[in-house]
């Protein structure tokens, strides 16, 4: 019996979430990972070319806290082809963040998963760092527990920047969708000032990703949703390949049309690509 067609993603597709690393930069006190070997922008972007993506969104580690010299060096090397999301004081200017945007910095990311306390989203720093990222038409990542959110999101909401929220938005696995941070997500996505990434499902616990996928892709979901792969799975580097990131997305998105929007349209535009 012939060998099946790998599942293939369509012309221009963008890979929203990975990131590229050194073992020898400086870690930070608060980082919950660290990297397991070198990583690099020509590995990554290698690994593009071989699966037919086009364009890639990379981010930010925690273990570099607000260094981002690897960043900033891998987008300056990828001709284009990358845009990043980098972590930052909140106390930065906006002179700062346009040279970061200027870079190929087209967001920055609050990872804030796994702290003994969560820092507080209402203070006058955050505030204006959030009126900063909305008037430079930058976008804030969230990475943080789903039974957080409630905390947060609507915060983020109202100073009216974008949002993207990580990994299904980690919702707790013993509430799934009826958790009041996965809802809270779903009806942030249908007012149109959010995405999601749909990545990283094992990340989840022992939850089937696609309960959520449904829900997150009803509506305006199909235009809010974006695909990624979290290559190379920190924490998971042995367990996965890239293919299977790609077949995952087929699993759960049989719709062309969909798929298309999820890996192509959606995160060209939302990222700069076009």
């Amino acid at each position: 019996m012939a060998d099946s067609i790998p599942s293939r993603l369509p012309p221009g597709a963008v890979d929203a979430h990975a990131h590229v690393m050194r073992k020898d930069g400086p870690l930070s006190t608060l980082r919950h990972s660290a990297p397991a070997r070198d990583v690099s922008v020509e590995e990554y972007l290698g690994v593009l070319d071989a699966h037919g993506v086009r364009y890639g969104l990379l981010t930010a580690p925690s273990f570099y806290g607000t260094d981002n010299s690897v960043l900033l060096d891998a987008l300056a090397r990828a001709g284009g082809r990358l845009r990043g999301t980098a972590i930052v004081d909140p106390a930065i200017s906006q002179m700062q963040l346009a040279q970061l945007k200027a870079q190929g910095v087209c967001g920055v990311r609050l990872n804030w998963v796994k702290r003994a306390a969560v820092p507080d989203i209402r203070s006058a720093a955050y505030q204006s760092l959030l009126g900063k990222l909305r008037e430079l038409e930058m976008h804030v990542e969230l990475y943080l527990e789903g039974s957080l959110l409630p905390d947060v999101l609507p915060v983020l909401q109202a100073s009216g920047a974008r949002i993207v929220v990580d990994h299904f938005g980690s919702p707790d696995p013993a509430q799934g969708v009826h958790g009041r941070g996965f809802v809270m997500l779903c009806e942030a996505i249908q007012a149109g000032t959010t995405w999601v990434k749909l990545s990283a499902p094992y990340r989840l616990g022992e939850a089937d990703p696609r309960d959520y996928v449904g829900p997150l892709l009803e509506g305006l979901g199909r235009e809010r949703a974006i695909w990624a792969t979290d290559w190379p799975w920190v924490g998971f580097e042995d367990a996965f390949t890239y293919q299977q990131c790609i077949d995952w997305l087929h699993a759960w998105i049989p719709d062309a049309a969909v798929r298309q929007a999820v890996a192509v349209d959606t995160p060209q535009a939302l990222f700069g690509f076009r």
